[in-house]
């Protein structure tokens, strides 16, 4: 009797530790519970993976090939020589017969861009076409088409193509730069140094910023990997829509780091509209 009322007494003191445990147990759940419903966003923004996102959108964006004929050499210039020099002929003939015949070597460059409709209008960066004498659209799936420029706005930095496909094509639409928000997860998808396809993630860092590249100062900053050919490519929000457009970037050393800039959507919206009624931007100074 003495052994079993020691063992109850044990069971009495057990049952209130448990007692106590559950409390605690209950006080932490309840914090966890109100920490969750006071930020309901981190869950929204901060997805597992990008996976779903970007098989989704990669097909829209593209590559932009772009050709310059440039003359290599120039052209030795004659001596001066005073009206009706008799070695004027001479050297004439001199300079010409030992002229050697001027080749012409292409120039290549690449930047990105994104197709806006179905019918083959791509949007990129004005600096990426500039110059051009041919323009290639490159797709995913590495078809290419030939471009030409329905329009071209240097102020802003914006450029409209049209290619002509033989299929539909996958196309993005644009989403409220506006409602973006420091902090904002984003994806850019691009063309850096010409490994085409390429995504990268990273937040909105900064909104309205000045780099001093023009009238339009007004760009958005972000700390995703962008580089040189990176231009023209769109910058996405999580909801797939477009958001920007990458168009430069900070860096000491050429490549990126983590200093990236894109024109805003609202922006790019209005310019390609004119672009693609009228060719040019028209304005009223």
């Amino acid at each position: 009797m003495q052994t079993n009322a020691v063992i109850a007494t044990r069971h009495s003191d057990g049952d209130e530790v448990d007692r106590s445990l559950w409390t605690g147990f209950l006080a932490v759940a309840l914090i966890l519970v109100m920490a969750s419903a006071s930020f309901p966003a981190w869950a929204k923004t901060a997805p597992d993976s990008f996976a779903d996102l970007a098989q989704r959108l990669l097909p829209a964006v593209v590559n932009v090939s772009t050709t310059q004929a440039a003359k290599e050499g120039s052209r030795p210039q004659l001596p001066q020589l005073p009206p009706g020099s008799p070695f004027e002929d001479f050297f004439k003939e001199f300079f010409e017969r030992n002229q050697p015949q001027q080749r012409r070597r292409p120039s290549r460059s690449l930047g990105s861009g994104f197709i806006i409709d179905s019918s083959g209008y791509v949007v990129t960066n004005n600096h990426v076409i500039e110059g051009a004498d041919e323009i290639t659209v490159i797709l995913q799936d590495d078809t290419r088409i030939a471009a030409e420029v329905v329009g071209r706005d240097a102020k802003t930095d914006l450029a409209v193509l049209k290619i002509e496909p033989t299929t539909k094509l996958p196309s993005v639409s644009f989403g409220d730069s506006d409602a973006s928000r420091v902090g904002d997860w984003i994806i850019a998808i691009g063309n850096p140094f010409g490994l085409g396809g390429t995504v990268t993630a990273g937040i909105i860092s900064a909104r309205g910023r000045n780099i001093n590249s023009g009238p339009y100062d007004d760009f958005i900053q972000t700390d995703a990997s962008i580089n040189r050919g990176n231009s023209g490519g769109p910058m996405f929000n999580l909801e797939g829509e477009v958001i920007g457009v990458n168009t430069a970037i900070f860096s000491p050393s050429g490549g990126s780091v983590g200093i990236g800039f894109a024109i805003p959507s609202t922006t790019v919206r209005l310019v390609i509209r004119q672009l693609m009624d009228g060719g040019q931007v028209r304005r009223g100074w």
